[in-house]
Protein backbone atom coordinates (compact mmCIF):
# COMPACT_ATOMS: atom_id res chain seq x y z
CA UNK A 1 0.00 0.00 0.00
CA UNK A 2 1.68 3.70 -0.96
CA UNK A 3 2.15 5.68 1.98
CA UNK A 4 -0.85 8.76 1.27
CA UNK A 5 0.10 12.30 1.35
CA UNK A 6 3.47 11.82 2.19
CA UNK A 7 4.69 15.74 1.88
CA UNK A 8 1.85 16.46 4.32
CA UNK A 9 3.42 13.84 6.93
CA UNK A 10 6.86 15.33 6.47
CA UNK A 11 6.17 18.80 7.53
CA UNK A 12 5.01 17.24 10.71
CA UNK A 13 8.20 16.00 11.60
CA UNK A 14 10.52 17.97 12.76
CA UNK A 15 14.44 16.37 11.54
CA UNK A 16 16.78 15.66 9.09
CA UNK A 17 16.17 15.89 5.34
CA UNK A 18 17.83 15.22 2.13
CA UNK A 19 16.77 15.79 -1.22
CA UNK A 20 16.57 12.80 -3.82
CA UNK A 21 18.55 11.00 -4.27
CA UNK A 22 20.35 10.30 -1.53
CA UNK A 23 22.71 8.07 0.30
CA UNK A 24 23.00 7.69 3.84
CA UNK A 25 26.10 5.31 5.01
CA UNK A 26 27.47 4.31 8.91
CA UNK A 27 30.27 6.27 10.39
CA UNK A 28 32.63 9.07 9.49
CA UNK A 29 36.01 8.54 9.32
CA UNK A 30 37.63 9.37 6.02
CA UNK A 31 36.77 5.92 3.92
CA UNK A 32 33.56 5.58 4.83
CA UNK A 33 33.19 9.25 3.80
CA UNK A 34 34.99 8.08 0.70
CA UNK A 35 32.31 5.38 -0.09
CA UNK A 36 29.59 7.63 0.42
CA UNK A 37 30.44 10.33 -2.09
CA UNK A 38 31.28 7.32 -4.36
CA UNK A 39 28.00 6.27 -4.68
CA UNK A 40 26.07 10.07 -4.27
CA UNK A 41 28.10 10.81 -7.37
CA UNK A 42 27.44 7.74 -9.37
CA UNK A 43 23.52 8.34 -8.78
CA UNK A 44 24.43 12.63 -10.11
CA UNK A 45 25.58 10.87 -13.09
CA UNK A 46 22.74 7.60 -13.45
CA UNK A 47 20.21 9.14 -11.31
CA UNK A 48 18.43 5.74 -11.61
CA UNK A 49 21.44 3.28 -11.04
CA UNK A 50 20.91 2.55 -7.33
CA UNK A 51 21.92 -0.43 -7.63
CA UNK A 52 25.60 0.22 -9.45
CA UNK A 53 25.65 3.28 -7.01
CA UNK A 54 25.45 0.80 -3.71
CA UNK A 55 28.04 -1.63 -5.19
CA UNK A 56 30.29 0.85 -6.12
CA UNK A 57 29.92 2.54 -2.54
CA UNK A 58 30.72 -0.39 -0.62
CA UNK A 59 33.56 -1.47 -2.79
CA UNK A 60 35.31 1.88 -2.21
CA UNK A 61 35.19 1.12 1.39
CA UNK A 62 36.46 -2.89 0.32
CA UNK A 63 39.68 -1.50 -0.96
CA UNK A 64 40.09 1.45 1.01
CA UNK A 65 39.99 -1.27 3.78
CA UNK A 66 37.78 1.31 6.25
CA UNK A 67 39.21 0.87 9.83
CA UNK A 68 40.57 -2.03 8.83
CA UNK A 69 37.19 -3.27 9.62
CA UNK A 70 35.63 -3.68 5.83
CA UNK A 71 37.27 -5.54 2.88
CA UNK A 72 40.92 -7.56 2.69
CA UNK A 73 43.61 -7.20 5.76
CA UNK A 74 41.14 -6.74 8.42
CA UNK A 75 39.83 -8.12 11.49
CA UNK A 76 41.54 -11.85 10.99
CA UNK A 77 40.20 -14.67 12.73
CA UNK A 78 41.71 -17.30 15.19
CA UNK A 79 43.79 -19.02 12.66
CA UNK A 80 44.98 -15.62 11.23
CA UNK A 81 42.74 -15.75 7.84
CA UNK A 82 40.87 -12.57 7.33
CA UNK A 83 36.92 -13.32 5.53
CA UNK A 84 33.88 -11.15 4.42
CA UNK A 85 30.58 -10.58 4.90
CA UNK A 86 27.97 -8.65 2.76
CA UNK A 87 24.63 -8.43 2.00
CA UNK A 88 22.54 -6.76 -0.90
CA UNK A 89 19.07 -6.02 -1.26
CA UNK A 90 16.97 -3.88 -3.79
CA UNK A 91 13.18 -2.87 -2.99
CA UNK A 92 11.95 -3.21 -6.42
CA UNK A 93 11.24 -7.30 -6.43
CA UNK A 94 12.78 -7.46 -3.04
CA UNK A 95 15.69 -8.67 -4.90
CA UNK A 96 19.10 -10.54 -2.65
CA UNK A 97 22.13 -11.12 -2.99
CA UNK A 98 24.61 -12.06 0.38
CA UNK A 99 27.89 -13.83 1.00
CA UNK A 100 29.08 -14.94 4.58
CA UNK A 101 32.45 -16.25 5.37
CA UNK A 102 34.08 -15.80 1.79
CA UNK A 103 37.67 -16.37 1.84
CA UNK A 104 40.18 -15.29 -1.00
CA UNK A 105 38.56 -13.03 -2.86
CA UNK A 106 38.34 -9.08 -1.78
CA UNK A 107 35.23 -8.01 -3.52
CA UNK A 108 32.77 -9.39 -1.36
CA UNK A 109 30.11 -6.75 -2.67
CA UNK A 110 30.01 -7.68 -6.06
CA UNK A 111 30.32 -11.16 -5.49
CA UNK A 112 26.95 -10.57 -3.58
CA UNK A 113 25.92 -8.83 -6.79
CA UNK A 114 26.82 -12.05 -8.61
CA UNK A 115 24.69 -14.02 -6.26
CA UNK A 116 21.74 -11.75 -6.93
CA UNK A 117 21.95 -11.51 -10.88
CA UNK A 118 23.33 -14.76 -12.13
CA UNK A 119 21.65 -17.36 -9.59
CA UNK A 120 18.24 -18.16 -7.68
CA UNK A 121 20.29 -18.60 -5.05
CA UNK A 122 20.10 -15.57 -1.88
CA UNK A 123 23.00 -16.76 0.11
CA UNK A 124 26.12 -18.17 -0.25
CA UNK A 125 28.93 -19.56 1.99
CA UNK A 126 32.38 -20.20 2.50
CA UNK A 127 34.83 -21.97 0.50
CA UNK A 128 31.84 -22.79 -1.83
CA UNK A 129 31.07 -19.02 -2.17
CA UNK A 130 34.83 -18.60 -3.43
CA UNK A 131 34.44 -21.31 -5.55
CA UNK A 132 31.58 -19.66 -7.83
CA UNK A 133 33.33 -17.00 -7.36
CA UNK A 134 36.17 -17.62 -9.26
CA UNK A 135 33.40 -19.44 -11.52
CA UNK A 136 31.95 -15.74 -12.17
CA UNK A 137 35.81 -14.25 -12.94
CA UNK A 138 37.02 -13.19 -9.58
CA UNK A 139 40.42 -13.47 -8.97
CA UNK A 140 41.29 -15.91 -5.95
CA UNK A 141 44.19 -14.18 -3.78
CA UNK A 142 45.14 -14.02 0.06
CA UNK A 143 43.42 -11.15 2.00
CA UNK A 144 46.47 -11.49 4.43
CA UNK A 145 48.50 -8.06 4.69
CA UNK A 146 51.25 -7.17 6.75
CA UNK A 147 48.50 -4.89 9.18
CA UNK A 148 46.17 -8.36 10.04
CA UNK A 149 49.27 -10.81 10.18
CA UNK A 150 50.68 -8.00 12.94
CA UNK A 151 47.33 -8.19 14.38
CA UNK A 152 46.59 -11.81 14.71
CA UNK A 153 50.56 -12.22 15.96
CA UNK A 154 50.02 -9.70 18.59
CA UNK A 155 46.60 -11.46 19.81
CA UNK A 156 48.99 -14.59 20.26
CA UNK A 157 51.22 -13.05 22.35
CA UNK A 158 48.84 -11.90 24.41
CA UNK A 159 47.44 -15.28 25.32
CA UNK A 160 44.44 -15.25 22.94
CA UNK A 161 42.72 -12.13 24.74
CA UNK A 162 40.07 -11.42 24.05
CA UNK A 163 38.31 -14.39 22.86
CA UNK A 164 34.73 -15.80 22.15
CA UNK A 165 34.71 -18.71 23.73
CA UNK A 166 32.76 -19.75 26.73
CA UNK A 167 32.16 -22.73 28.62
CA UNK A 168 35.43 -25.06 27.76
CA UNK A 169 38.79 -26.00 28.68
CA UNK A 170 41.17 -24.90 29.23
CA UNK A 171 39.88 -21.41 30.82
CA UNK A 172 39.84 -19.65 27.74
CA UNK A 173 40.28 -16.38 29.84
CA UNK A 174 43.83 -17.60 31.07
CA UNK A 175 45.51 -18.97 27.06
CA UNK A 176 44.58 -20.11 23.72
CA UNK A 177 43.20 -23.45 22.86
CA UNK A 178 42.78 -25.78 21.65
CA UNK A 179 39.59 -25.62 23.54
CA UNK A 180 37.20 -28.60 24.76
CA UNK A 181 33.59 -28.46 26.11
CA UNK A 182 33.67 -27.85 30.17
CA UNK A 183 32.44 -31.30 32.15
CA UNK A 184 31.52 -28.95 34.53
CA UNK A 185 28.66 -26.75 34.19
CA UNK A 186 29.58 -22.93 34.65
CA UNK A 187 27.83 -19.77 34.53
CA UNK A 188 28.89 -18.34 31.18
CA UNK A 189 31.36 -15.90 31.09
CA UNK A 190 32.86 -13.35 28.63
CA UNK A 191 36.32 -13.64 28.43
CA UNK A 192 38.56 -10.54 29.43
CA UNK A 193 38.44 -7.51 27.47
CA UNK A 194 35.10 -8.33 25.59
CA UNK A 195 34.02 -4.73 25.72
CA UNK A 196 37.11 -4.27 23.52
CA UNK A 197 36.16 -6.84 20.93
CA UNK A 198 33.52 -4.60 19.49
CA UNK A 199 33.73 -0.68 19.74
CA UNK A 200 34.64 2.26 17.29
CA UNK A 201 38.31 0.97 16.77
CA UNK A 202 37.70 -2.56 15.91
CA UNK A 203 34.40 -3.45 14.68
CA UNK A 204 32.75 -0.67 11.96
CA UNK A 205 30.76 -2.56 9.18
CA UNK A 206 29.91 0.12 6.63
CA UNK A 207 25.96 -0.33 6.07
CA UNK A 208 24.40 1.68 3.17
CA UNK A 209 21.01 3.07 1.71
CA UNK A 210 20.94 4.00 -1.73
CA UNK A 211 17.52 5.76 -2.83
CA UNK A 212 17.63 7.01 -6.47
CA UNK A 213 15.32 9.28 -8.50
CA UNK A 214 12.62 7.30 -8.68
CA UNK A 215 12.56 6.85 -5.14
CA UNK A 216 13.32 3.10 -5.49
CA UNK A 217 15.29 1.77 -2.62
CA UNK A 218 18.40 -0.48 -2.46
CA UNK A 219 20.23 -1.25 0.44
CA UNK A 220 23.84 -3.19 1.44
CA UNK A 221 26.67 -4.30 3.62
CA UNK A 222 30.18 -5.24 3.78
CA UNK A 223 32.24 -6.30 6.81
CA UNK A 224 35.47 -8.33 7.55
CA UNK A 225 33.94 -9.27 10.59
CA UNK A 226 34.90 -9.86 14.62
CA UNK A 227 38.31 -9.65 15.24
CA UNK A 228 39.31 -12.96 16.41
CA UNK A 229 36.19 -14.44 15.79
CA UNK A 230 36.19 -18.23 15.96
CA UNK A 231 36.66 -19.96 12.50
CA UNK A 232 33.36 -19.91 10.77
CA UNK A 233 31.80 -17.16 12.33
CA UNK A 234 28.88 -15.30 10.65
CA UNK A 235 27.79 -12.30 11.89
CA UNK A 236 24.78 -10.01 11.17
CA UNK A 237 25.90 -7.89 8.29
CA UNK A 238 24.75 -10.62 5.43
CA UNK A 239 21.84 -11.49 6.97
CA UNK A 240 18.44 -9.90 5.63
CA UNK A 241 17.02 -8.24 8.17
CA UNK A 242 19.33 -8.03 10.50
CA UNK A 243 22.51 -6.53 9.12
CA UNK A 244 20.44 -4.30 6.44
CA UNK A 245 16.16 -4.46 5.08
CA UNK A 246 14.66 -2.69 2.96
CA UNK A 247 10.62 -2.19 1.77
CA UNK A 248 10.47 -0.07 -1.61
CA UNK A 249 6.86 1.32 -0.41
CA UNK A 250 8.63 3.25 2.98
CA UNK A 251 12.55 3.13 2.82
CA UNK A 252 15.39 1.09 4.25
CA UNK A 253 17.69 0.76 7.54
CA UNK A 254 21.19 -1.03 7.77
CA UNK A 255 22.69 -2.26 11.36
CA UNK A 256 26.70 -1.79 12.82
CA UNK A 257 28.36 -3.07 15.55
CA UNK A 258 28.22 -6.20 17.55
CA UNK A 259 26.49 -8.83 15.17
CA UNK A 260 26.15 -11.97 17.39
CA UNK A 261 23.60 -9.99 19.42
CA UNK A 262 22.02 -7.68 17.02
CA UNK A 263 21.19 -10.58 14.59
CA UNK A 264 18.95 -12.29 17.00
CA UNK A 265 16.20 -9.31 17.18
CA UNK A 266 16.64 -8.29 13.12
CA UNK A 267 16.65 -4.08 13.83
CA UNK A 268 17.08 -3.46 10.35
CA UNK A 269 13.39 -5.11 9.78
CA UNK A 270 11.84 -3.48 12.91
CA UNK A 271 13.27 -0.03 11.90
CA UNK A 272 11.75 -0.16 8.59
CA UNK A 273 8.75 -2.12 9.91
CA UNK A 274 8.32 0.94 12.24
CA UNK A 275 8.61 3.47 9.52
CA UNK A 276 5.82 1.56 7.93
CA UNK A 277 3.71 2.05 10.67
CA UNK A 278 3.78 6.07 10.53
CA UNK A 279 7.17 6.53 13.25
CA UNK A 280 9.98 8.78 11.65
CA UNK A 281 13.63 7.08 10.92
CA UNK A 282 14.69 8.55 14.22
CA UNK A 283 12.25 6.99 16.20
CA UNK A 284 12.57 3.84 14.35
CA UNK A 285 16.39 3.12 14.38
CA UNK A 286 15.79 4.10 18.76
CA UNK A 287 13.30 1.69 18.94
CA UNK A 288 15.00 -0.84 17.20
CA UNK A 289 18.01 -0.44 19.59
CA UNK A 290 16.21 -0.28 22.35
CA UNK A 291 14.49 -3.55 21.68
CA UNK A 292 18.53 -5.19 21.93
CA UNK A 293 18.90 -2.67 25.00
CA UNK A 294 16.14 -4.37 26.97
CA UNK A 295 17.80 -7.74 27.02
CA UNK A 296 21.63 -6.38 26.25
CA UNK A 297 21.94 -3.12 27.90
CA UNK A 298 25.48 -2.79 27.62
CA UNK A 299 25.83 -4.10 23.76
CA UNK A 300 27.78 -1.95 21.11
CA UNK A 301 25.50 -0.99 18.42
CA UNK A 302 23.73 1.29 16.01
CA UNK A 303 21.18 1.30 13.54
CA UNK A 304 20.52 4.25 10.66
CA UNK A 305 17.41 4.39 8.68
CA UNK A 306 16.02 6.33 5.43
CA UNK A 307 12.68 7.19 4.44
CA UNK A 308 12.01 7.20 0.24
CA UNK A 309 10.46 11.12 0.97
CA UNK A 310 13.48 12.29 2.46
CA UNK A 311 13.86 11.60 6.03
CA UNK A 312 16.88 10.00 7.54
CA UNK A 313 17.69 9.13 11.34
CA UNK A 314 20.06 7.06 13.51
CA UNK A 315 20.37 5.50 17.02
CA UNK A 316 23.12 3.85 18.80
CA UNK A 317 23.86 1.78 22.13
CA UNK A 318 27.37 1.59 23.80
CA UNK A 319 29.36 4.82 23.10
CA UNK A 320 28.50 8.15 23.64
CA UNK A 321 27.94 9.53 20.09
CA UNK A 322 27.33 7.91 16.66
CA UNK A 323 28.02 9.64 13.53
CA UNK A 324 26.74 8.43 9.75
CA UNK A 325 27.14 10.01 6.59
CA UNK A 326 24.20 11.60 4.24
CA UNK A 327 25.11 12.15 0.30
CA UNK A 328 22.86 14.42 -1.49
CA UNK A 329 22.67 14.78 -5.46
CA UNK A 330 22.11 18.74 -5.45
CA UNK A 331 25.30 18.94 -2.79
CA UNK A 332 28.93 18.64 -3.78
CA UNK A 333 30.42 16.78 -0.95
CA UNK A 334 28.84 14.07 1.62
CA UNK A 335 27.60 15.91 5.00
CA UNK A 336 28.31 14.01 8.82
CA UNK A 337 25.47 13.85 11.45
CA UNK A 338 26.07 12.89 14.61
CA UNK A 339 23.49 11.51 17.10
CA UNK A 340 23.98 11.17 21.28
CA UNK A 341 23.39 7.48 22.45
CA UNK A 342 21.35 5.88 24.09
Amino acid sequence: MKLLFPAIVSTLFIGNYAEIPFVVATWANDGFQAAAQKAIDRLKTNPNHRMLALVEGLTECEDRQCDTTVGFGGSPDESGETTLDALLMDGPGQKMGAVGDLRKVKAAAKVAWAVMNYTQHSFMVGNQATTFAVKMGFQEQDLTTDTSSKMHQDWLDANCQPNFWVNVEPDPRKGCGPYKPSIIEKKIKKSKGYKDIFSKTSHDTIGMVVIDTNTDVAVGTSTNGARNKIPGRVGDSPIPGAGAYVDNEVGGAAGTGDGDVMMRFLPSFLAVERMKAGTNPTKAAETAIFRIRQYYPDYFGAVIAAHKDGRHGAACNGMDTFSYIVGRADEDKVKVYTVKCM
